[in-house]
């Protein structure tokens, strides 16, 4: 290893230790990382805006405002009273409930997106109910990236697999996903409900307050409303079949955010760019370009190729150091390069060999996926939620969410390996 890699590896490593500190918010922490990449010639500035994966931040950007727009008309707040009389205002059910829509949305639009319109609804209902936000959060981040694991679009790292595996296509990505992500989901659920059920009361008199509500007084601009749901609609069914249209998540997601601004008028728009989480966007660009050093020094690359050769070609050894070393990493390291990575080492190992890959891409894939919920850096969705909290002043740590995401992590890995080995390896 030269001294570019174990210059790259000691800011990187620097940088992640102060984010876990928090004595200083992450997004300056990043940037300066980034910046000290630069300005230490570990990375030139062109390579570093290549490392910047536009299509995760353009993304991020046209949702947040769609999301601002449509919030204006009240229909957060209508879906969240509706849903929480539904189940008579009890805190604990409500968890659950939100729990399930998110898992659901987050595998047929992306786990992004869909934290994007969840939190808003909890907020909503956790302010009625006089009930901590927290334990709602938590969980809507760990079911996001869980139903995120279900298909092809609905996490990045599954898309990414999906681009460069032409047979692995959307129904496969069901086929072979779905029913472990519906198991770890319904393994998950009751064991954050035991582990939050004492924080999830309230009074009766706040249940029947809630219960008390007219949703349909909630909305407050039906012609924007109808304007909002249509566009949100479209651009939902445009990064459903994007893959198939050959279209990336950011345009789609850009086009129905102007779109949008479009049929409601400028004077929506200042607005909306103002309610773009900045901080969180910065510091996608901070950590991409921090990990993009690490990719450039060839240490990313360097761990991958000896850990598979440390299995000897042996495909049950491999399947699981795949899907475990992808789970590990992509906890402490965005999985989008890491997948990068990953996916020509699999193509290569076919090439050496290896003929069934099923395994190695399907462990790929879960280990990237769920990996995500190790930490709150893991994966968009955590750090999307975070941002969004923070602007309703609720923090959320390090290394609060880490004492509860990560054995989730690992149990759902565990799960995972039992999956692969049972459905691919006997």
């Amino acid at each position: 290893m030269d001294n570019q890699a174990i210059i790259a590896i000691i800011v990187f490593l620097l940088s992640y230790a102060l984010i876990i500190s928090e004595k200083i918010h992450r997004t300056i922490i990043a940037i300066s990382g980034a910046v000290l990449m630069i300005g230490l010639g570990i990375i030139n500035q062109s390579t570093a805006i290549h490392h910047i994966d536009f299509n995760t931040l353009g993304l991020l950007i046209g949702m947040m405002i769609l999301v601002y727009v449509t919030s204006e008309t009240g229909a957060f707040r209508y879906v969240a009273i509706w849903s929480a009389k539904k189940v008579k205002g009890d805190p604990l059910k409500i968890l659950i409930a939100f729990a399930l829509i998110t898992a659901v949305a987050s595998a047929f639009l992306d786990n992004v997106t869909t934290v994007l319109l969840m939190v808003p609804i909890t907020f909503t209902i956790t302010r009625q109910l006089k009930v901590n936000p927290f334990p709602y959060l938590i969980t809507e981040i760990l079911v996001s990236n869980i139903g995120g694991t279900a298909t092809m679009i609905g996490d990045p790292p599954n898309i990414m697999i999906g681009s460069a595996v032409p047979e692995l296509t959307f129904g496969a990505f069901i086929n072979n996903l779905a029913l472990i992500s519906g198991i770890i989901l319904l393994v998950t659920l009751p064991i954050l409900a035991f582990i939050y059920r004492k924080q999830l009361r309230t009074t009766k008199e706040l249940r029947e307050s809630l219960m008390e509500l007219n949703e349909k007084e909630a909305i407050t601009d039906y012609k924007l409303l109808i304007k909002s749901v249509s566009v949100l609609i479209l651009t939902i069914i445009g990064l459903f079949l994007g893959h198939f249209l050959h279209m990336d998540s950011a345009t789609i997601a850009l086009a129905g955010a102007f779109l949008l601004l479009l049929l409601s008028g400028e004077h929506h728009l200042e607005r909306a760019l103002e309610n773009v989480e900045w901080t969180t966007i910065f510091f996608f660009v901070g950590l991409f370009v921090l990990v993009g050093g690490l990719v450039e020094t060839g240490v990313i690359e360097t761990l991958a190729t000896q850990a598979i050769v440390f299995t000897e070609g042996d495909l049950t050894k491999t399947s699981m150091l795949i899907l475990w070393m992808s789970a590990i990493a992509s906890s402490f390291v965005d999985n989008i390069p890491f997948v990068a990575t990953m996916i020509p080492l699999i193509k290569e190992m076919g090439e050496l060999g290896i003929t069934y890959l099923e395994p190695l891409w399907w462990g790929l894939a879960l280990g990237a996926c769920l990996g995500g919920n190790g930490t709150l850096i893991g994966a968009s969705a955590n750090l999307i939620v975070a941002g969004l909290a923070e602007k309703e002043e609720e923090h959320i740590s390090f290394v609060k969410f880490m004492l509860i995401g990560f054995p989730i992590m690992i149990l759902s890995v565990l799960i995972s390996s039992i999956y692969i080995y049972l459905r691919y390896l006997i």
